[in-house]
Formats: structure tokens, C-alpha cells, sequence
């Protein structure tokens, strides 16, 4: 009887330091992934700073394309006070187009191509935007690591037991980023 009691005592201390690695393994990962999304978080705050001052330079230059102008201030503004994963990565997807729709009607201003201030904003909004899709790539891979850490068997037991739910990619919704850019010099 006494070894029947032993051995209980040996398979239940072994199978709660189990649930407990799992859990920490599952924690540890969910604060990866919470880490990587603060990464793009910063980019994308650099990003929101430096448009400002893009457009205002650009608005000396460019008085008759106010829209452009205020379609970049309105889509900046949504993504700046979007709450949720989901509403922050359509947001910004659709601050990316709008900047894309600036870019091309720059290029009927070779003043403003010209000017210092502005290509030296350029430069730096290029450089976040490398930023942005370097760290939106790390937070992915984060949350593909914690997404398998919780749908795979033994683990994603004790995932549903601790109510963990699924990370969220951060893709691109939007079927023209994915285009691949036609190239023509005729």
C-alpha cells in the first residue's frame, strides 16, 4: 500500500512540474510576442512623428494637392488612435497607401524633390518603414512560434485549460502591396 502511495505521489509531482513547464513556456512566449508587437509599436510611432513634418515641407510645394495632404493627415490620425492589433494593422495599411499615393504626386515637383529638408525626411521615413517591415517580420515569427507552442498536443492542453488565445499576424490586407511593381522603361 505504501509504495502504491509513493509512486501516486512521484506521478502527480511529475505531471504538475509538466503543466508547469508548459505554462511558463507558454507565458514566456506570449511576452515574446508582446515584446515584438512594442518593437513595431516604436517604428510605427517614429513613423506617425516624421509625417508631419514630411507634409508640412511638402505643403509650400504642393498647393493644389490638398487632398493628398489630407488623406495622409486623416489616415495617420485613425492609425495613431486605433487600440487593437487588428485595427492598428489595417490602419496602417492604409496610412502605407496614402504615403504611396504622395510619393507618386511628389514626383510632379522637382522643387520639392530637391529641397533638402524634404529628402532628408524622406530618408529617414525610408529608413522607419525598413524599420517597421523588419520588426513586423520578428513579431511574426513570434507569433508563429507561440501560435504552434498552443495548437500543438501535449501543450496546447494546457493552453486551453489557462485560456490562451491565438497571436495575430500582421499581414498585409491590402492585394496592390502584395503586387509585384511592373517595371518600364519605354
Amino acid at each position: 500500500m505504501g509504495v502504491v502511495i509513493i509512486v501516486f505521489l512521484i506521478l502527480a509531482v511529475v505531471v504538475i512540474l509538466w503543466v508547469i513547464g508548459i505554462f511558463n513556456a507558454l507565458v514566456r512566449l506570449r511576452n515574446q510576442v508582446k515584446n515584438a508587437w512594442s518593437q513595431i509599436d516604436v517604428q510605427l510611432k517614429r513613423r506617425h512623428d516624421l509625417i508631419p513634418n514630411l507634409v508640412e515641407t511638402a505643403k509650400g510645394y504642393m498647393k493644389h494637392e490638398r487632398e493628398t495632404l489630407e488623406n495622409i493627415t486623416r489616415a495617420r490620425s485613425q492609425a495613431m488612435s486605433s487600440e487593437s492589433i487588428g485595427d492598428k494593422i489595417k490602419t496602417e495599411g492604409a496610412l502605407s497607401d496614402a504615403m504611396g499615393k504622395f510619393f507618386v504626386v511628389v514626383e510632379n515637383y522637382p522643387d520639392l524633390k530637391a529641397n533638402q529638408n524634404f529628402l532628408a525626411l524622406q530618408e529617414e521615413l525610408s529608413t522607419t518603414e525598413n524599420r517597421i517591415a523588419f520588426s513586423r517580420q520578428g513579431y511574426n515569427d513570434q507569433v508563429l512560434f507561440f501560435n504552434n507552442k498552443i495548437q500543438m498536443f501535449p501543450s496546447s492542453i494546457i493552453a486551453n485549460m489557462f485560456n490562451f488565445k491565438a497571436g495575430e499576424f500582421f499581414e498585409l490586407e491590402d492585394i496592390k502591396e502584395k503586387e509585384v511593381p511592373k517595371v518600364d522603361f519605354s
